[in-house]
């Protein structure tokens, strides 16, 4: 009997494990609830929901093939030798995993067992992260050769006879109650027509109007979480992407250029898996060990409960945090500057900003979340530090302020001119300390001395030597020539990358 185990590649389509597995007898295909993984600090009830949805829409797939899902609850260790018990499990199937360290340990811990009962496990690349990876150089080429490979069409299955099992809720984990009316649904059919609609309508202004939170929504691709979870695979986005590419080469400059971005996205989605892949450490350490002990590990607890409930008292920082909380998503030049508020501004550690965004973003994937928390946190050593103006941001990605009044509806008698600073405003007594908080930090104060603590330790020659380190290890190897914005007070390395 060849199991299947599935995780984050929850789809039938491109699967290879899957069809390799059939060539080779009966299937059994497994999803083992893990309440373990689910009641770790950076999972959440919205991100359950979308599983169970993906699991609900796998089922279905895998059923029409001949055999559904099989779903079991528990440890894996013990749902495995439970099924080599029954004669139920010959051979282990399953993508690799680059996920949150409690996925790392889980998984050497499949692999021990596996060794020690004698039980093959086949473990396939999923993406574009390379395990094992001795250096970063040719990387790149890699990446397409693998993404331009054919995709695996999904095999017929033999029907086995199984109880399949019950599909969970988060009132069944025990996940703490997290509201999110207008999250994603899940599910590959959806996924399919979220890809569909931004290729052919929504992506035409993706270049230009991915930066803006409020056309930013429609337009970005908002297939993160289908990638996240393996709804879809990268590889077949990315070849779908090449198709239009290829159809409007001589015709649309807008669109070409707009697919072009997104393309870049795609390799930079699977760069930074990569760097959780070759450095777990990441998730828990600084990249650059010189920043150890430069913010407190432990938070002020009112800096980050303001924060993290949008109630700073900086309006544009508001909106952006009151959104994600409603929705799951915020596109990615905001979901920066929402994590540089936190280390900068508040001078907050990283780690537990991260760990609240990661619950509150559907599509949180750890090798991207983790890898951008320190780069906007200035921890990495190798990249510029990215002190967002949070004024200035919201004045020029909210200029009307539709989208401030919207998620912070208290400041609704403010005038326009005054809503991204409304301490200036002529009727502020009446609003502020009132409806909505005065500020907590004077945001250009905050930022000139963490700009001072954040580049003073850089100087030194022991500095430079670890940041080349790093930068060998983890860096990329496509040089690109910086470009800055106009103010100094929001100086940042615009990167090719985005929220995919």
């Amino acid at each position: 009997m060849q199991v299947v185990w599935f995780k984050r590649d929850l789809r039938v389509e491109d699967h290879r494990p899957l069809c390799l597995a059939a060539e080779q007898g009966a299937v059994l295909p497994l999803y083992v609830v893990e309440d373990a993984l689910w009641q770790e600090q950076d999972m959440s009830a919205r991100q359950w929901r979308f599983v169970s949805e993906c699991l609900a829409s796998l089922r279905s797939a895998l059923a029409q093939l001949g055999q559904p899902l099989v779903v079991r609850r528990g440890d894996v260790v013990e749902v495995l030798a439970g099924l080599k018990r029954d004669g139920l499990l010959s051979v282990l199937w399953s993508h690799e995993e680059t996920g949150s360290g409690w996925t790392f340990e889980r998984d050497k811990r499949v692999a021990a067992w596996c060794r020690t009962h004698g039980v093959p496990w086949n473990e396939l690349q999923n993406h574009g992260v390379v395990r094992g990876l001795a250096s970063r150089d040719g990387w790149a080429t890699r990446w397409e050769k693998h993404m331009s490979l054919p995709q695996s069409k999904p095999p017929a299955l033999m029907p086995l006879s199984l109880e399949t099992g019950h599909i969970p809720d988060g009132n069944d984990l025990r996940l703490a109650p997290d509201h999110c009316p207008l999250a994603q649904r899940g599910g590959r059919r959806v996924g399919l027509g979220t890809l569909h609609s931004f290729l052919q309508s929504r992506g035409e202004t993706y270049r230009r109007a991915m930066s803006s939170p409020v056309n930013g929504a429609f337009a970005c691709s908002r297939l993160s979480p289908y990638l996240a979870w393996g709804a879809l695979s990268v590889r077949e986005v990315h070849q779908a992407n090449c198709a239009r590419r290829a159809s409007v080469a001589h015709t649309d400059r807008q669109w070409r250029e707009s697919l072009k971005s997104f393309n870049g996205r795609l390799h930079w989605h699977c760069h930074f898996i990569q760097k959780l892949e070759d450095a777990p450490g990441i998730e828990f350490q600084n990249m650059h060990h010189a920043y150890d002990g430069v913010r407190r590990s432990e938070p002020d607890v009112a800096l980050l409960k303001a924060w993290s409930n949008g109630e700073t008292g900086l309006p544009f920082v508001d909106a952006c945090m009151r959104s994600l909380r409603a929705t799951g998503w915020l596109n990615f030049r905001m979901r920066a500057m929402v994590m540089a508020t936190a280390s900068y501004h508040l001078w907050l550690d990283w780690r537990s900003p991260g760990l609240q965004l990661a619950r509150y973003f559907t599509d949180y994937e750890p090798g991207i979340h983790w890898s951008q928390v320190q780069m906007q946190s200035g921890t990495t050593g190798i990249n510029t530090a990215r002190i967002y103006n949070p004024v200035k941001q919201g004045k020029d990605q909210d200029p009307t302020g539709a989208f401030v009044r919207r998620w912070v509806p208290e400041l609704r008698e403010i005038d326009v001119r005054w809503i991204q600073e409304p301490w200036f405003a002529d009727n502020a007594d009446a609003v502020l300390d009132k409806v909505y908080p005065m500020p907590v930090v004077d945001h250009m104060q905050a930022a000139r001395e963490a700009r001072q603590k954040i580049w003073a330790v850089r100087r030194g020659e022991a500095f430079k030597t670890e940041a080349k380190e790093i930068q060998s290890r983890l860096g990329s190897r496509k040089r690109r020539r910086p470009r800055r914005t106009k103010s100094r007070n929001d100086a940042q390395l615009k990167l090719p990358f985005g929220d995919i």
